[in-house]
């Protein structure tokens, strides 16, 4: 089959348009055909270079496809089934995983990271990553909904325990987490203060629903977010980028209020007073993509069209590079797919 791998760590020239050998699943496997890949920034990451990753590597946590072939020991999902795959990998046999908490499993990891993923033209998943998908769902939207649905959901309804009235601020309205918390946040009764940094993006968020927005390259985050809410401050911050929004985030936040995070893009450095810490009562929460769970629930939300995957541009699999940089340049808003 054919596959997008890279066989060293480095830039998107790495990448690697060729044949593999065809997959063999296990009798309690599914192998689905794909037919939609979605980009996240954790694709850069790994084709960089992360820790337990092993060469070669086929990248690609979000993936939407048909089922191809079922294995004997499967008996909830049949061939020709159109479905999505859960984002994550996990034992499935551990106290964590048992009790529902697969993301505190210690093998717990996204799919495409500690093994190949779908940036190929079949994958192979046990049969509780399977999740079939409406008939009106284009592949394409089911590719770019799990694992930004999934960890804004476990961020801002399992973790920050959002609530209607709260005020949100999203950092990074345009990426894929980003579109996804502006929705999760407005259908669940809060106000949304979303950053991006161009006018076209501001105006892409403020359609999803956000109700003030902010330049984040001309404009100074936290002194917008004091003058839009008179000086009181947001209740949650959704932090995503790291070392170059952390001090106005902490900054942005009224006092008890909670900062969540998922991620570093920017940087992992971040530092703090730790007076403001307690004296202002703040809460910062670490989140770490969600449980089966968290994506069962938002995918109810996702399938009745009360909320929708944000979907960028599409690109063949052969041409994974120009994917690559288009995402790593910042140019995009919502989701990349790659399609086989």
């Amino acid at each position: 089959m054919k596959a997008i791998r890279f066989h060293e760590f480095g830039g998107p020239e790495v990448l690697k348009y060729e044949d593999v050998a065809d997959l063999r699943p296990r009798e309690d496997q599914v192998m689905v055909r794909v037919k939609a890949c979605a980009l996240n920034h954790l694709d850069l990451w790994i084709r960089k270079g992360l820790p337990g990753v092993k060469l070669p590597h086929i990248n690609g946590s979000d993936v939407s496809g048909e089922v191809a072939e079922v294995g004997s020991y499967v008996s909830g999902i049949r061939r020709g089934t159109r479905v999505l795959l859960a984002p994550m990998t996990f034992c499935n046999h551990c106290a964590q995983c048992t009790a529902g908490q697969q993301n505190f499993c210690r093998e717990f990891s996204a799919l495409g990271y500690a093994s190949d993923g779908g940036n190929a033209e079949y994958i192979a998943v046990p049969e509780v990553n399977v999740i079939p998908i409406p008939d009106r769902m284009s592949y394409d939207e089911a590719a770019g909904l799990p694992l930004v649905f999934l960890t804004a959901w476990h961020m801002l309804v399992a973790r920050a325990r959002l609530k209607a009235g709260d005020t949100v601020l999203v950092l990074g309205g345009g990426s894929g987490v980003g579109s996804a918390a502006i929705q999760i946040c407005k259908m669940l009764g809060a106000a949304v203060i979303a950053t991006a940094g161009d006018e076209a993006k501001l105006e892409k968020s403020r359609e999803l629903g956000a109700d003030h927005t902010v330049n984040h390259y001309k404009q100074k985050i936290a002194d917008e977010v004091r003058r839009i809410t008179a000086k009181a401050g947001v209740d949650i911050v959704f932090e995503h980028v790291g070392a170059a929004t952390w001090e106005d985030s902490v900054r942005s936040l009224r006092p008890g209020g909670t900062l969540v995070t998922c991620g570093a893009t920017t940087g992992p450095e971040a530092k703090f007073d730790l007076r403001v810490l307690f004296s202002r009562q703040l809460s910062f929460l670490g989140s770490y993509m969600g449980t089966m769970g968290d994506l069962h629930e938002v995918l109810k939300h996702v399938f009745s069209g009360r909320l929708k995957p944000v979907i960028d541009c599409s690109f063949p699999l052969s041409e994974a590079r120009a994917a690559h940089e288009r995402l790593e340049n910042g140019e995009q808003f919502g989701k990349i797919v790659l399609n086989p």
